[in-house]
């Protein structure tokens, strides 16, 4: 693509360090509430047990757009941090 500036190998493995650690704590987060608002931890869609879909559902609802939401965020400021500390170059 013309006029957008390549990433350097730093700058993309800071963000995906970032990310990845925004994902987790994110995860993190989801366990932690649901597990005190619902008293176990969310289930998984491989869990054997008697979890109602609607309950499978929701949680992997929220987990997944809270993990994006995380990694979307550190992403960019990983970015930001890139041009403001000059380790793009």
């Amino acid at each position: 693509m013309a006029g957008k500036p390549s990433t350097p190998v730093l700058a993309k493995l800071v963000g995906l360090a970032a990310a990845a650690a925004a994902a987790w704590a994110a995860n993190q987060v989801i366990t932690q509430s649901w597990q005190a608002a619902r008293g176990h931890k969310p289930p998984k869609a491989e869990d054997p047990g008697d979890s109602q879909l609607a309950e499978i559902l929701v949680a992997a609802a929220l987990s997944g757009a809270a993990v994006a939401v995380a990694r979307a965020l550190a992403t960019r400021g990983t970015a930001r941090f890139a041009v403001k500390t000059d380790i793009t170059d």
